[in-house]
């Protein structure tokens, strides 16, 4: 709830004119001196007019141009806002409203990321068929991810391409071992190209869970490249 209050002394500030930190430090101590000597003063000002106030900042902090420009959101924003604010008229407890709501925005970012990863297929001239995986592999688009392969009608080798991807949690971790497997349940090999040092990492960090094989890329280090000469 301090975060949040923080949030809307900002905008308050900003909307009066400052631009610098020092117009944080006089309201926070202007807060505190309040707090500890102004409390007896305090004490006499109406609630209502306190009320006053609290509506004044609302108006003045939310953004009316929004208004404006609502059908044009995304449908999922307008209605994590929507319920964000009922929540909080509801409950009276503005912190867990916005903590629901960041949990809901997770959530659908993560719906919508998991329906971003696909694969191009093709096979090359030795008979090799390759997967080029785009999009994160997470928990999410484990699913999607091995519904893209034909374990069964695929040749005696694969190789699938993570240069436009990222293995990101354990659950993909999983589906690799699992994959793997299947291909190896039917005689086929299934070779791993193109992983980032992280996702070489988790991988070996769960060796004793799943057995995969990554191809390993080739390092030229650079004594061995040519030199230029300009004449």
């Amino acid at each position: 709830m301090g975060g949040c209050a923080m949030i809307a002394q900002t905008f308050v500030n900003l909307s009066a004119g400052s631009r610098a930190r020092l117009s944080g430090i006089v309201a926070a101590v202007t807060i505190l001196l309040i707090i500890l000597f102004g409390a007896p003063v305090i004490e006499r000002v109406p609630m209502a007019a306190l009320t006053g106030v609290m509506i004044m900042v609302a108006i003045g902090t939310f953004e009316w141009i929004s208004l404006r420009i609502i059908n044009k959101m995304p449908a999922h924003d307008i209605a994590v806002g929507i319920l964000v604010a009922v929540i909080t008229v509801w409950l009276h407890n503005l912190a867990l409203a916005v903590l629901i709501g960041v949990i809901i925005s997770a959530l659908v970012f993560a719906w919508e990321s998991a329906k971003r990863i696909r694969a191009r297929k093709y096979t090359d001239d030795q008979g090799v068929k390759h997967y080029e995986i785009f999009g994160p592999l997470f928990f999410g688009s484990t699913t999607l991810f091995l519904e893209k392969f034909d374990v069964q009608n695929d040749p005696a080798e694969v190789i699938v391409d993570f240069k436009e991807s990222r293995v990101t949690d354990m659950s993909a971790i999983e589906v690799l071992g699992k994959l793997t497997e299947r291909y190896h349940k039917m005689g086929k090999k299934l070779h791993l190209r193109h992983l980032s040092e992280d996702c070489r990492q988790l991988l070996k960090n769960a060796e004793s869970v799943v057995d995969v094989n990554v191809l390993e890329e080739p390092h030229y280090p650079c004594c061995n490249r040519p030199t230029l000469r300009v004449f």
